[in-house]
């Protein structure tokens, strides 16, 4: 019987072993560092190429690839590659400033190319480029603004949790979790949802040389295919990734096939490699519970 007992323990001490000694692996695999070389594509004179991929939450690391390629004299032109259902208000108009200073300042040409999908604040930054190419099958429009959050009173109550709070004016605690919004609220809300979406209209209305009152009948939320994208104007082209490339050499005045230079992605970590993203984590525990956020998404 000791015998057995003390087999049962060797093999949990090895197989503990052997989990703990893969889990450190993973680990030092995982987090090593970020590959501080570049991606490139033959020499000479290059096309950058800057990816927008998921929710745009931040712009920094866009933008900060975008000032480098603007500022680089071997880099005459720029790809934008997005797949992206859109995001936050804020870094999505950062990310089309910087595009259009690149364009402005630098007179460098920007050609932006849709992969599956690039909408609501996703085809906000395409706004920003000499060209838009999409894929037939593209999925992209979703033109306006959406603000939610999650509301819990009646779950609160019935468990008998609620808040104490001291506030400055009626306005202050918009979005509470323990309570529906007030009629205030809500138009406070709804006026501030509108100014944004005016704005996303107005670089619509100028970036692809459309009438307001054109835009504003497109505007409504719904979502195109790159095809009718096509139709309405939305877009300039169909086409794939390479073709944009080629666009962009073309309208940088570059002979030949287009030589591309592209910064490298950074090595995953620990939660990357066991397929779980510290993003999806924070935002599955989270949920929408941080209060109102504005966004140009879906």
């Amino acid at each position: 019987m000791a015998g057995k007992r003390d087999a049962i323990v060797a093999v949990i001490i090895i197989l503990t072993f052997f989990f703990v000694g893969g889990f450190f692996i993973l680990l030092f695999l995982g987090t090593w560092g970020e590959d501080d070389g570049i991606s490139i594509s033959g020499g000479g004179s290059r096309i950058a190429v800057v990816e927008v991929f998921g929710t745009i939450s931040e712009a920094e690391p866009i933008v900060k690839q975008l000032k480098k390629w603007g500022k680089s004299s071997s880099v005459k032109g720029i790809v934008v590659h997005i797949d992206s259902p859109g995001g936050g208000v804020a870094p999505s108009q950062e990310i089309y400033d910087a595009i259009r200073k690149i364009r402005d300042e630098e007179e460098k040409v920007v050609v932006v190319s849709m992969s599956s999908l690039a909408a609501s604040g996703g085809y906000y930054i395409a706004c920003a480029a000499d060209r838009i190419v999409a894929n037939p099958g593209t999925l992209t429009g979703s033109i306006g603004v959406i603000i939610q959050f999650l509301t819990a009173e009646k779950l609160l109550q019935k468990i008998g949790i609620g808040y104490e709070r001291v506030k400055s004016g009626d306005l202050k605690d918009v979005g509470a979790l323990d309570r529906a919004m007030t009629d205030k609220e809500r138009e406070m809300l709804t006026a501030v949802i509108m100014d944004t979406y005016e704005q996303f209209v107005e670089v619509v209305a100028e970036g692809r040389e459309l009438d307001k009152d054109d835009v504003y009948q497109l505007a409504n939320g719904a979502i195109y295919t790159g095809r009718q994208a096509y139709g309405l104007g939305l877009v300039d082209t169909l086409g794939t990734f390479d073709d944009a490339l080629q666009i962009a050499a073309d309208l940088a005045g570059l002979k030949g096939e287009p030589q591309t230079i592209q910064e490298p992605k950074p090595k995953k970590g620990l939660w990357e490699l066991l397929g779980v993203g510290m993003n999806e984590i924070q935002q599955t525990v989270q949920g929408e519970s941080g209060g109102p956020r504005i966004m140009y998404l879906y």
